[in-house]
């Protein structure tokens, strides 16, 4: 029987973050993973699925390369290429997380956890002592009751991955991140692709405006989409909206968000997707954090990205929320001689204060990823409008914008 201070069910972001901190800190530490480090995100979700988009862009771009100078004859690409540089991609990333894993001082069993009473872990066939038990299992994908999976014609955000060839139309349930990202690739890829969102727009967590320029953006791409709408039924491969239109598409991903994994009782502490909070990698990793190193963790002030061309990035407060105490300041990201200079001139940057604070930011912009931190950090300390002037941004930049944005406040 071996003893640990810490026993963390679940190698995802939460639970590798955790494991590693606690045992830099001189903690023995045993992590249980079932199936292989990295969680969701590495292994079905944030990584295979960037580079699946890259490709798509890439192809996307060199469609569309005879503006700038640049024609090719003949060109294609092999989807079978693709997949084989997503899995080259999560395999190199998940070795190098192994081996930081390993150098942290960590032992990893890889083995099915189970807790067979009080500070006890069942994994394999071997027992182990536990002071203290995290509980990192993650999510998975949610079902439509009356839809669910089957892997060949309804398709969950994990089996979407394991296609071999694209189809020629898809229809996407959801319009969340997940639903987004893979419309993206798709119609980057030339597939025809249908919408199916229950919401009044897409992207209901967003925004209202940056919903409506996504719209105004998939309908140029060709992108169709159905609003306050739902599956009705399904008769063979034909799908019935709630709308009366008729559907024949190839697959259905269904892209209805996830649910934590959470059938453990004894823990600690619970943490990442598990705890049901904001599914996120970040703010699993931002818990783990907590856990270990005792630093804060602001749940008001967790950004959401989602990534193509453009990237759309968001943090706090959103105009549909504000009253007439706020104050809103637009710049388009035509305004920006980068945006000109890279064909990228589609969104914008908006901020949302109040008191000479900033209490909401939300961008549609080529490296939005990027520039919705250096909001984050403005917000998290409150640093002051008039102090945020002061700072000198490079020019031609994205990130100028910021700087143009705040001297309108």
């Amino acid at each position: 029987m071996d003893n640990f201070d810490y026993g963390i069910i679940g190698g995802g972001p939460a639970g590798y973050t955790a494991a590693m901190l606690l045992a830099k800190q001189g903690f023995s530490v045993v992590l249980f993973e079932k199936d292989k480090l990295g969680g969701t995100c590495l292994n079905r979700g944030c990584i295979p699925t960037k580079s699946f988009l890259h490709s798509s862009e890439l192809y996307s771009k060199i469609l569309k390369s005879e503006e700038i100078g640049i024609s090719f004859e003949n060109l294609k690409f092999d989807f079978s290429k693709v997949i084989e540089q997503k899995d080259k991609t999560v395999e190199k990333v998940r070795k190098a997380l192994e081996l930081a894993v390993k150098n942290s001082g960590v032992k990893t069993v890889y083995e099915e956890a189970c807790i067979i009473r009080e500070n006890t872990i069942k994994a394999g066939e071997e027992i182990y002592t536990i002071k203290n038990i995290i509980l990192a299992s993650g999510s998975k994908p949610k079902e439509i009751p009356g839809f669910e999976f089957d892997g060949e014609f309804i398709l969950s955000s994990d089996d979407i991955l394991n296609i071999t060839s694209l189809p020629s139309k898809v229809l996407i349930v959801g319009s969340g991140a997940i639903g987004i990202e893979w419309a993206r690739i798709f119609s980057n890829f030339g597939v025809k692709v249908y919408i199916s969102e229950i919401a009044e727009h897409l992207l209901p967590n967003a925004d209202i405006e940056v919903s409506k320029r996504i719209e105004r953006i998939f309908k140029q791409n060709g992108v169709t989409f159905y609003l306050k709408n739902r599956i009705e039924k399904i008769d063979g491969k034909t799908v019935f909206l709630q709308n009366g239109e008729e559907i024949n598409p190839d697959f259905i991903l269904s892209a209805v968000g996830r649910e934590p994994v959470c059938n453990i009782e004894g823990c600690s502490s619970i943490i990442g997707d598990a705890c049901g909070e904001i599914q996120l990698a970040h703010y699993a990793i931002q818990q783990a954090k907590k856990i270990a190193l005792g630093t804060e963790c602001h749940k008001d002030l967790i950004p959401s990205v989602i990534y193509g061309e453009p990237e759309i990035a968001w943090l706090g407060i959103r105009e549909q929320d504000c009253d007439e105490t706020y104050k809103i300041v637009k710049l388009p990201i035509t305004a920006l001689g980068k945006s000109w200079c890279d064909n990228s001139t589609e969104g914008f940057i908006k901020v949302i204060t109040k008191q000479n604070q900033i209490c909401g930011v939300h961008i549609v912009s080529k490296e939005a990823s990027a520039m919705i931190h250096t909001f984050l950090v403005a917000m998290q300390n409150n640093i002051s409008i008039d102090n945020l002037k002061n700072i000198c941004f490079a020019h031609p930049t994205y990130s100028e914008g910021i700087a143009e944005v705040i001297l309108g406040l």
